[in-house]
């Protein structure tokens, strides 16, 4: 049985983490329109107070170069968000220390964790538990993207540890079939910019 204050830790964290899934999967869709219709519409606005394409033109070049001083200064603070997580330490670590590493992150996150052996782990790395699922994770220490061998292995997991939910974490990047098999698969992807704002919340 989980103390009461544990409990009602370990089912704010799973509401959480779905809750997560959703907005990932709407900000991928906000996000392919969303630049073009912001530069037609700045645009606009340089035709309308010049009425000439030099001012339609204009704008947009303005707006893009302003994009790109955004983007530098963004990066600058990027920099130092990595350093504050403690990501570039992640990189240097082996795969079993980054296994170890997120077993003690989850446990602070109010999970009750457990670790398969290397020689026969069946697709996961770690056992999450709280008192409604058993979830499986496949840890994945990578320097390039993470495919679709990581997904279908902790898909595989799934029946051979009685899971209820599969997740996939990365200090990296997915790539796009592996984040299409995750989708239709339910599994769980946590990425390198995810990874890094559950370390600054557990925190």
């Amino acid at each position: 049985m989980y103390p009461f204050y544990v409990t009602i830790s370990i089912c704010i964290g799973i509401k959480g983490f779905k809750i997560l899934r959703k907005k990932k999967e709407k900000k991928k869709q906000r996000l392919r329109l969303f630049p073009l219709i912001i530069l037609l519409i700045i645009g606009i606005i340089g035709w309308y107070y010049t009425r000439t394409i030099e001012g339609f033109t204009t704008a947009i070049v303005i707006a893009l170069l302003l994009f790109v001083a955004f983007k530098i200064w963004r990066k600058s603070r990027s920099t130092a968000k990595f350093r504050k997580a403690g990501i570039y330490d992640i990189d240097d670590m082996t795969g079993e220390e980054f296994e170890q590493y997120l077993g003690k992150l989850f446990e602070k996150r109010g999970f009750k964790v457990s670790y398969t052996k290397a020689s026969s782990d069946y697709g996961a790395d770690l056992i999450l538990k709280d008192p409604e699922d058993t979830i499986v994770v496949q840890a994945k220490r990578y320097s390039g993207s993470v495919g679709v061998k990581a997904v279908q292995e902790v898909i595989g997991a799934l029946k051979m540890y009685e899971g209820t939910q599969a997740w996939v974490v990365t200090n990296s990047f997915f790539t796009k079939q592996a984040e299409k098999l995750a989708e239709s698969n339910e599994v769980y992807l946590i990425n390198r910019d995810e990874l890094i704002e559950l370390i600054l919340e557990t925190r």
